[in-house]
């Protein structure tokens, strides 16, 4: 939570410069960073495959997903241009750039327990995933689940198949971040597997014994 604190000070501070607001203004800048941040998806919101919607921090706070009203850019439009309400915009999208290419890269994909996710062929196993696409508006989030699984001469998985809500296409797992309780499920699973297989060996080697003696 500190650290999160202290990542949104540090982007605010780069992207609000020297700029002057108002006390309305300013409160109004927070309450829309504060929709940026209560929007980013922690997981499945359902157990269902063809659902695409995530759990956020939002259905905590209000009890429904966070929306926003679709609003034209206005990162290339000069600040001298800019009416007061537009500057405001600019500002929440600079931050949003910012913000979520830092959250992506410093916390979903820097995660070690993501590399330990076994990644198997049969659809329905696989978890929900973040798509990686920096053009998106504010609050908003491309999400997905892998399908099909693709490797090289090498055996290693370098490209999946992810299906989303309205296509189907390949993409690199580099463009990819698991989500954070679908990383603790996996793992939980994993650690299940791993530990129903040592108990069944257990049993064999007692029953081998006993049918010995």
């Amino acid at each position: 939570w500190e650290a999160g604190v202290k990542s949104i000070k540090h982007h605010l501070s780069r992207v609000f410069g020297s700029h002057t607001l108002t006390f309305e203004e300013f409160s109004t800048l927070l309450y829309r960073i504060e929709a940026c941040l209560n929007s980013r998806p922690i997981g499945p919101l359902t157990d269902t495959i063809e659902d695409y919607v995530p759990l956020i921090p939002g259905h905590f706070l209000v009890g429904s997903a966070i929306t926003t009203s679709p609003e034209p850019s206005v990162l290339s439009v000069k600040e001298n241009r800019l009416a007061r309400w537009q500057l405001i915009r600019q500002i929440t999208e600079k931050f949003w750039k910012i913000w979520q290419s830092d959250y992506v890269n410093a916390t979903l994909q820097q995660r070690t327990k993501w590399q330990k996710i076994q990644l198997s062929n049969e659809i329905g196993t696989m978890p929900m995933v973040l798509i990686r696409n920096p053009v998106l508006p504010p609050c908003k989030w491309e999400l997905g689940r892998i399908t099909q699984v693709f490797s090289g001469s090498d055996g290693l998985m370098r490209v999946v198949s992810v299906h989303t809500a309205h296509s189907e296409y390949k993409r690199s797992l580099v463009k990819l971040c698991v989500l954070p309780i679908e990383i603790e499920s996996h793992c939980d699973n994993n650690n299940n597997t791993k530990n129903l297989i040592k108990h069944s060996r257990l049993n064999i080697n007692i029953q081998e014994n006993w049918v010995i003696e």
